[in-house]
């Protein structure tokens, strides 16, 4: 567990001390500070979606959009105070979680700007805010899961560790896809839904995988027997990625993380006894 963070000095600014509530959840404020804004973030995402309902939107319209901006000005100022409080308000800018605010925020503007500027509104726009959710990703960090951040790494790592060999197992599907879907353009025909080699890659790819649409089947008894072995094939290859990454996760030991946001590169996932950031070397 991190240790239990001091509270703020006296001699501490006021972009530190914001930078502490705002960044970090290892204090009360902060963690209070954060479930608050996954409150608001929950209850926006909801507004979203209700406007999205058409009886719903006809009879509230006016409070679900006050709703919206309410919502999007305190996200607006939460969005302002990040950039204001970071030491490298760039990094945090193009960072992950730094593009995900701002796109939160953005699709509410830009059907104010179509309204005065074009005089109409695209209620498609205002529904790309439920990238809002994405936000909900911070409940790993305020919660002190940092369990799972843990066992994400050791996901990353081992997918990153096994990724010659599912290079190697892609290729060898694309393969076989292009094969199966030239032979069975040739027995089956155009005339029968294979139209062309493409088209018949896509009922290759369908069939591999199991997900069987049915929008084209072959006919012939030799299109039939190609199709049975491609199934079989299809539930053999299911097991090799999972079985691969398997075998790398055997070999990545999780360390426990801490909630500590870098100052510097605006990274999270530190180790519990790190004093400087893993990526870029600064102190956290």
């Amino acid at each position: 567990m991190p240790p239990h963070k001091a509270a703020p000095s006296k001699t501490q600014t006021w972009r530190e001390r914001w930078y502490e509530v705002i960044f970090e959840a290892d204090t009360p404020r902060g963690k209070l500070f954060d479930v608050i804004l996954l409150l608001a973030i929950f209850l926006s995402v909801l507004v979203v979606m209700l406007d999205s309902v058409e009886a719903y939107r006809n009879l509230y319209k006016s409070q679900l959009s006050s709703a919206e901006w309410i919502f999007t000005l305190l996200f607006t100022l939460e969005y302002g105070l990040r950039i204001a409080c970071a030491k490298r308000p760039w990094r945090y800018v193009f960072s992950f979680y730094g593009v995900v605010d701002l796109l939160a925020i953005l699709p509410t503007y830009l059907i104010a700007i179509m309204y005065s500027d074009l005089g109409m509104g695209d209620s498609a726009v205002q529904r790309l805010a439920v990238i809002r959710a994405l936000r909900l990703l911070r409940t790993f960090r305020i919660f002190k899961l940092t369990h799972m951040l843990s066992e994400a790494s050791a996901l990353r790592a081992a997918i990153w560790g096994a990724r010659a060999k599912v290079v190697v197992f892609l290729a060898f599907i694309l393969i076989a896809v292009v094969i199966v879907g030239s032979m069975m353009h040739v027995i089956e025909g155009t005339t029968k839904g294979f139209e062309s080699i493409p088209q018949s890659m896509y009922w290759a790819v369908v069939t591999m995988t199991t997900v069987g649409y049915g929008d084209i089947a072959p006919e012939t008894a030799p299109g039939k027997a190609l199709a049975a072995i491609m199934m079989v094939l299809g539930y053999s290859f299911i097991i090799v990625p999972t079985g691969i990454v398997s075998a790398e996760l055997a070999h990545v030991g999780a360390k426990k993380l801490t909630t500590q946001v870098c100052p510097e590169c605006m990274k999270e996932g530190h180790d519990t006894d790190a004093s400087h950031c893993k990526y870029c070397g600064g102190k956290i």
